[in-house]
């Protein structure tokens, strides 16, 4: 799939070009009228990790999508979303409360230009804050093992879960998520 992560040094150098800070950006909790940035986001985002997709999903999926996630209002799920101070939306995370208390980081993305800069560990921080909020205090998240982010998954914590036959399918696990909570 030849995934590649950009490196911290010409996404810092990207980030003084934009005249931004690592602190002049702002997460907060997605809304219905953040759905068209979202959406844009959301298609730009994962055309990003997966490039040379066949068909990847279209804006009118991506749209369905989240229309259809912001009608379930019964508290099960949220998203927050990072903007810049030009009030763009350059990342999101999304996370579903289960059942049985556990939780799942449904999706995280960030545009490749604001990767590696710490911002991923803020969102991953203010994911776990809610999830401890909703009393859930051990979440997943599963995504494509080729996945580049399987290093960041790592670095925040994550455990590696692996399936019966002892292969790993790009799954993780974090059991106490009070460390991750801590990350500002």
């Amino acid at each position: 799939m030849n995934l590649k992560r950009p490196s911290k040094r010409a996404n810092l150098k990207l980030l003084q070009q934009r005249g931004e800070t690592l602190n002049s950006f702002i997460i907060h909790e997605a809304t219905i009228e953040d759905l068209p940035a979202l959406v844009n986001l959301h298609v730009k985002t994962w055309n990003e990790t997966y490039p040379g997709f066949k068909k990847p999903p279209a804006y009118e999926v991506r749209e369905y999508q989240w229309r259809n996630q912001f009608k379930v209002t019964d508290g099960s799920w949220f998203c927050f979303v990072i903007e810049n101070n030009k009030k763009e939306l350059i990342g999101f995370a999304k996370g579903n409360r289960n059942e049985d208390h556990t939780g799942v980081i449904d999706k995280i993305y960030l545009l490749r230009s604001y990767q590696r800069l710490g911002l991923g560990r803020k969102l991953a921080g203010q994911v776990a804050r809610r999830f401890l909020n909703m009393g859930v205090t051990s979440i997943s998240l599963f995504g494509v093992p080729q996945n580049p982010s399987y290093y960041f998954h790592k670095s925040i914590g994550g455990e590696k879960l692996y399936g019966d036959n002892g292969e790993f399918h790009g799954g993780f696990i974090w059991r106490d998520i009070q460390t991750l909570a801590s990350f500002y």
